[in-house]
């Protein structure tokens, strides 16, 4: 016998995963002109599978989560993304805000036994966040993401090219203007047309390869197994800031010297986590929110982002 949807004499649970399965690839519109169904109607269906996959999966008991905030708006309007880093899911998304009080509830949705099994907790420098985890999750260790942190160098890299630029004037701004996306870039990732402006850039500039190269160093900072080297590293790199007018790269050491349990804390072997799964996810909660641009169903965004990481019906 088929079993059919709650509510609806006209799909079965099995038409209902189908089209669930269509929609992880393809737009709502696109599966509803195939299958000549109401758009809404093959919304509804993909919000029963999403659902009944979320089921399936159980409740999380993490032991490693990660933290992070999404835009879903303009004008600054976040939700939080808790994920299981273990487990490599995505398992919250909630709150109003990137507050304390929606880091809040979390905890109270995960319950104070579950919270209590938590061993670490991986986020940004937001101290709401670190706040939250402590007051909930007191014996988990707090790690400051590594992508995080070099982001913040990034800014103070590309704040050190604008001034550069309103410092110069004629021929001495043609190598600057337009060379964000290849100064921040790794190497790698340039095209040969890329590398050779990077080339000129620095050759043209003595602050910006300054900063530039110490940018490119400070990444060996991860690869440490011992605090004492970390610390030994951070600061030698730190005193080379003397008399290079890089006042960016001042106030960045400054934030890595308050932030420092947080980022010493990777030295640990215990602590070594492999963020791939987290620059993965961002990636597709990037091309969920593309697709569900307009939408103003938050709760559709919500099964889809944690969803998105669990296998198909």
């Amino acid at each position: 016998m088929l079993s059919f949807l709650a509510g609806s004499r006209s799909y079965t649970k099995r038409f209902a995963f189908y089209v669930g399965r269509r929609c992880r690839a393809s737009t709502i519109k696109d599966i509803a002109d195939e299958l000549h169904l109401d758009w809404q109607t093959v919304k509804d269906l993909e919000k029963q599978y999403m659902r009944e996959q979320l089921r399936r999966a159980g409740t999380p008991a993490p032991k490693v989560i990660g933290i992070d905030e999404i835009s879903i708006k303009k004008r600054h309007v976040y939700r939080i993304l808790v994920s299981d880093l273990v487990r490599e899911r995505p398992i919250w998304f909630g709150g109003t805000d990137r507050s304390e009080a929606s880091m809040d509830e979390f905890f109270k949705w995960l319950g104070p036994k579950r919270s209590a099994g938590i061993r670490m907790g991986v986020m940004d420098m937001w101290k709401p966040f670190r706040n939250s985890t402590k007051t909930h999750a007191p014996q988990a260790s707090i790690l400051f993401d590594k992508f995080h942190v070099l982001r913040h160098l990034g800014e103070a890299l590309d704040t050190v090219r604008k001034s550069e630029y309103a410092r110069l004037s004629g021929k001495g701004r043609r190598f600057i203007k337009g060379q964000k996306y290849t100064l921040l870039s790794s190497r790698e990732n340039l095209t040969l047309e890329g590398r050779r402006s990077l080339k000129l850039l620095l050759a043209a500039n003595r602050r910006i390869n300054t900063a530039y190269l110490l940018k490119e160093s400070f990444g060996q900072l991860w690869d440490y197994n011992r605090k004492g080297w970390a610390r030994r590293f951070f600061e030698n790199w730190r005193d080379s800031l003397k008399w290079q007018r890089l006042q960016p790269y001042v106030k960045f050491a400054k934030m890595i010297e308050r932030h420092w349990d947080g980022i010493a804390a990777h030295c640990a072997v215990e602590n070594k986590v492999a963020l791939g799964f987290v620059e993965g996810l961002n990636n597709k909660v990037r091309v969920i929110q593309r697709r569900a641009y307009g939408f103003r169903d938050e709760e559709y965004l919500r099964l889809k982002i944690l969803s998105c990481m669990l296998p198909a019906l």
